[in-house]
């Protein structure tokens, strides 16, 4: 009687910007032919890019629509999807431990379990650093999560229902001057001048008061100051109050009080200043950084052989003590790199290091604008952009993510598809 073969077992946590395209390019490499077992486990049942989750929240896009299902993609790509949460990893067992699922009345959905691997990929993505701030995990809420980013599109139409009857402002106010921040800013005053349109008569941007926080000397810090101050320029000609060199002390409910006793009132609080990565990796016994990010070595392994990290979870040096920055371009390389390496592996070779291509930053101010830099590490230099070509590429890295998920022929039909939906659908997501 012949004997089969056993497969490698390949478990990947976590289905974001780097999780999903590792499985995706495993199971089309490995899975389709049989040689390999690779499982996705996420808590969601479904993906939202990261860098759209402003969109989200003021509901510029419908993510019902937009969202990748695990199960649909897994069946389509030869992998496997396990629903639940990081628990645990027992080493020297080799499996992972999930929690057990519940429903929102508590009852359990599915028991904890245990699954087994011969590889494990650590892809749980960051959540958002309040740095012990007083009061902001009490008042605030944080753009880290699809849950987060429909809360705030709950509450946002809302406060916009209650000020269009009562003729009174709506009022946001957003801690952090990053790429989250600006974009969520200008995101907003889009969504009143949309909201107007469908029926908001008494509403409209002269009733919106949007605060923008920031402790640095300048908005976003990884673009070139003259590309900072432009975005600058453009928010305040839309009416956002910006604040920087303003460090918040603590957070009250509808305020935040700087250092120096300046109170800024707001219905909405919005907390999108910085990232760390999940409680539970310090529960590993592996080496983490002082926010808790994994370290890894240039191949993106811990100190576990068996254990790779990638993403926005693990610390990777670059060099001039610089670490790997955390962006969506950054989680996508490394997957790509750990695909390559997990395959080398299976072949009995050495897994060779991995180096981070700067492709640049490019920033969206909603429908008014966008700007940046492109190829960073083109020669040492940048090419700056701003305006309709910035607004462009900055919607053509998303195709190019679907494009890792879909291939190029699905990626233009769903491009066909959603203009369809503009015909039929309202511009903005109305409940």
């Amino acid at each position: 009687m012949q004997q089969t073969t056993r497969q490698p077992k390949i478990v990947v946590i976590g289905g974001g910007a780097g999780g999903l395209p590792l499985v995706t390019r495993l199971g089309r490499r490995l899975g389709k032919r049989s040689k390999a077992s690779i499982t996705l486990v996420d808590g969601s049942g479904s993906h939202i890019w990261k860098p759209r989750f402003h969109e989200v929240a003021t509901g510029a896009i419908d993510a019902d629509l937009d969202a990748v299902n695990y199960l649909a993609h897994a069946r389509q790509n030869y992998y496997r999807f396990a629903r639940g949460w990081l628990s645990g990893v027992d080493r020297e067992a080799k499996q992972v431990i999930l929690a057990p699922v519940h429903d929102d009345q508590g009852e359990e959905i599915l028991p904890e379990r245990r699954l087994e691997y011969d590889y494990l990929v650590l892809a749980i993505g960051s959540l958002g650093n309040d740095f012990n701030t007083a009061g902001v995990r009490d008042h605030c809420l944080f753009l880290d999560s699809r849950k987060q980013a429909d809360l705030f599109h709950e509450r946002f139409l809302n406060h916009c229902d209650r000020a269009n009857f009562t003729d009174t402002p709506v009022s946001v106010a957003i801690v952090g001057g990053g790429a989250t921040g600006v974009e969520l800013a200008a995101e907003i005053h889009h969504a009143i001048a949309v909201l107007k349109l469908y029926g908001h008569e008494q509403l409209d941007r002269s009733k919106l008061h949007v605060h923008l926080i920031e402790a640095a000397p300048r908005l976003l810090p990884a673009l070139q100051e003259k590309l900072a101050k432009s975005a600058e320029d453009e928010l305040k000609k839309l009416g956002v109050q910006v604040h920087t060199d303003t460090l918040v002390e603590r957070a009250e409910e509808e305020a935040f009080i700087t250092k120096d006793g300046q109170r800024i009132e707001a219905q909405l609080l919005v907390w999108a200043a910085g990232i760390k990565a999940p409680e539970i990796l310090g529960t590993l016994a592996l080496k983490t950084n002082r926010i808790n990010q994994l370290t890894v070595t240039d191949t993106l392994l811990t100190e576990d052989n068996a254990i790779f990290a990638i993403g926005d979870c693990c610390a990777c040096d670059m060099g001039e003590g610089k670490n790997v920055p955390p962006r969506a371009q950054s989680a996508q390389q490394m997957a790509l790199h750990t695909a390559a390496n997990i395959e080398r592996l299976l072949r009995g070779e050495s897994p060779i290091p991995f180096e981070y291509k700067d492709h640049g930053s490019l920033v969206s101010l909603s429908k008014y604008s966008a700007l940046g830099n492109l190829m960073g590490n083109l020669r040492g230099g940048s090419i700056f952009v701003e305006g309709w070509l910035a607004r462009f590429m900055y919607i053509g890295l998303y195709r190019f993510h679907q494009a890792a998920l879909y291939g190029w022929m699905r990626t233009l039909m769903l491009l066909l598809a959603g203009r369809f939906n503009r015909l039929l659908r309202p511009r903005l997501k109305l409940h």
